[in-house]
């Protein structure tokens, strides 16, 4: 749930807002430098994405990225930052991943735009987006082994 100090604040009311409509959905959330951030449960991100874009305003997502927290599990995250032009407010929202199989829904049914971002955070952390149009890699080469942003990736690359 929200943390009660997010209620009273005035950014903090989409988080109470969410929560109102998805008790389950939220997993977590942290008011910090004037920031908003909320953590879903992966399951329910097209639904929430949907309901903040819609009925919240939303209209703008800025960016989809990965966050490799290795060796720790949940080992990845998710992060999609979004913007309502309209309120002028900002809004980031998590989701956390297993290490084993990083496997979430794609938002590409809510903003058409998540869909470079989600190749992006496929290619360089291999996280798998479900019902994505174009999943395949963007930055590296279609035979390129790993993926360059996970924290276990070899800095050095292979040795030939």
């Amino acid at each position: 749930m929200l943390p009660e100090n997010l209620r009273s604040l005035d950014v903090g009311e989409v988080g109470a807002v969410v929560a109102a409509f998805d008790a389950d959905a939220i997993t977590g959330g942290r008011f910090d430098r004037n920031e908003l951030t909320i953590e879903i449960a992966s399951a329910k991100i097209v639904s929430v994405c949907g309901f903040l874009k819609y009925d919240q305003k939303f209209v703008r997502l800025s960016t989809v990225t990965g966050v490799d927290r290795y060796p720790a599990e949940p080992r990845f995250e998710v992060v999609y930052h979004l913007h309502s032009i309209e309120r002028n407010q900002r809004l980031r929202v998590k989701c956390r991943l297993p290490g084993t199989d990083p496997v979430i829904e794609s938002v590409t049914s809510v903003w058409r735009s998540a869909n470079w971002y989600e190749r992006e955070t496929f290619d360089l952390f291999g996280i798998r987006f479900l019902n994505h149009p174009d999943l395949r890699r963007i930055m590296m080469p279609d035979d390129w082994d790993g993926h360059p942003l996970r924290k276990d990736y070899p800095i050095t690359g292979s040795r030939i």
